[in-house]
């Protein structure tokens, strides 16, 4: 059920990590063993990631049995049981790596992006992730994002036109930014990055659908939203932490992008523990 990318992630994970083979396991545990292990959290927080913990397992050998007790995005509390795991020892002590490090990630992200979206409750701002991403994990990391109640931003650089400020200032502005990106035909949404409420102005009488207000105030933020006046959709974007976010969503801004969700979340403590 996961897409191609993520289980292409999985696999150069598994490759990276076995190489030429488990020298540990492979000197010391039987290739008839048989195991069951326990997958606990470590820490409160959202899980996430279970289905691709189960993936690493089950691209290594077929015939492991993963049985996860929680759905990923639900909440967890320090010691909690995620998932019950048996069959060959040899494939359970070989894939525990790979499978916690994904875990680990995805739920140190999930845990953070609900974070954000709690401090928003009640605004109408939908928290998005960047691409910010780890290199070759973005596919892992946005799902993360959405399974913390997060919202995805473009995927890449191939679905969304996104005017930032270097193409602006290559261009020679706004409206000749604008009227390339629109002469290309492509028929994808266009954003324009707005670094004043002027840019902002210029935005709105070009008919741009989306502007994005780069590293503005809170003031210029709240002004923006009263002089577009539901015309555009509006994005908050830079240096957005736990203690601003608030203030932010209350402008009336309709989204709020957040880098640090997958660039500064800390990995969600895992461990995967024998079972006799």
């Amino acid at each position: 059920m996961l897409p191609t990318e993520i289980l292409d992630s999985i696999q150069r994970a598994l490759a990276e990590d076995i190489g030429a083979g488990d020298a540990t396991t492979l000197s010391i545990v039987p290739p008839d063993a048989i195991m069951r292990g326990q997958i606990l959290a470590k820490q409160d927080g959202i899980v996430a990631g279970l289905d691709v913990a189960r993936a690493a397992y089950e691209l290594l050998d077929a015939t492991v049995d993963f049985s996860s007790y929680l759905a990923d995005g639900s909440r967890v509390t320090k010691g909690g049981l995620l998932a019950l795991v048996s069959g060959r020892a040899a494939s359970l002590l070989t894939a525990e790596r790979t499978a916690l490090n994904f875990l680990g990630r995805m739920s140190g992200i999930a845990t953070l992006t609900r974070q954000f979206v709690d401090a928003v409750a009640g605004a109408r701002a939908v928290i998005l992730d960047t691409r910010k991403t780890a290199p070759g994990l973005r596919a892992v990391d946005k799902l993360a994002v959405k399974l913390g109640g997060g919202g995805n931003h473009r995927i890449g650089l191939y679905d969304m036109i996104l005017i930032k400020d270097n193409h602006i200032d290559y261009a020679g502005g706004i409206a000749e930014a604008v009227r390339r990106a629109r002469a290309s035909n492509s028929g994808l949404p266009i954003e324009v990055e707005a670094r004043t409420l002027e840019d902002v102005k210029v935005a709105l009488d070009l008919g741009v659908e989306r502007i994005l207000l780069d590293n503005m105030s809170i003031k210029m933020m709240a002004e923006a939203v009263t002089l577009t006046n539901g015309r555009a959709k509006l994005e908050a974007s830079g240096n957005v932490t736990l203690e601003t976010v608030r203030a932010i969503a209350e402008t009336g801004v309709d989204f709020i992008s957040v880098g640090a969700l997958t660039h500064s979340a800390k990995v969600f403590d895992v461990s995967f523990d024998y079972l006799k």
